[in-house]
């Protein structure tokens, strides 16, 4: 893959009755191109991933009380997105809160332009869904984390080439 790869944390966040919160991202240029995604993003400056991780969902969500916990999986991705090819090596980590309620404030720019709302999904729902939610396999590996407690070495799921 030419071109620089962009580092991103990116952050399971669970409530209290073991939903996740994805973000519901369209092509800016094309609505009806969606996904369901985890909060998070690219690293600035010289922050670690966890410090990251805990800023993306921020600004993100506006939820800051939570526990961060261990490093779930790692994946490299790439992908085309508003008007570029994206190259990511991402790293997700398990956080929990008891806060629901969201406030997306902190959106950048060109979140404003490509994310339409957040929501709360219980494994079920993300198991029958038949949208499109990144990563690929993320229904079997929240049951997973759900029925058997995170892995004790970060999984290394595979790439995705979009």
């Amino acid at each position: 893959m030419p071109g620089e790869t962009r580092r991103v944390a990116r952050v399971v966040l669970l409530d209290p009755d073991d939903r996740i919160l994805l973000m519901h991202g369209f092509e800016p240029d094309d609505p009806s191109s969606t996904w369901w995604f985890t909060p998070g993003g690219g690293l600035e400056g010289g922050e670690t991933r966890q410090e990251a991780a805990r800023r993306e969902l921020a600004e993100e969500t506006g939820i800051t009380e939570i526990e961060l916990g261990p490093l779930l999986w790692t994946r490299l991705c790439s992908f085309p997105f508003d008007g570029r090819r994206w190259q990511q090596d991402e790293w997700y980590y398990l956080a929990r809160t008891e806060r629901t309620e969201t406030d997306p404030g902190g959106f950048t720019e060109l979140e404003r332009r490509s994310v339409s709302g957040l929501r709360w999904w219980t494994s079920d729902e993300l198991l029958a869904t038949r949208e499109t939610v990144y990563p690929t396999r993320l229904a079997g590996l929240l049951r997973t984390l759900l029925d058997e407690g995170p892995p004790g070495d970060p999984l290394v799921l595979a790439p995705e080439f979009v």
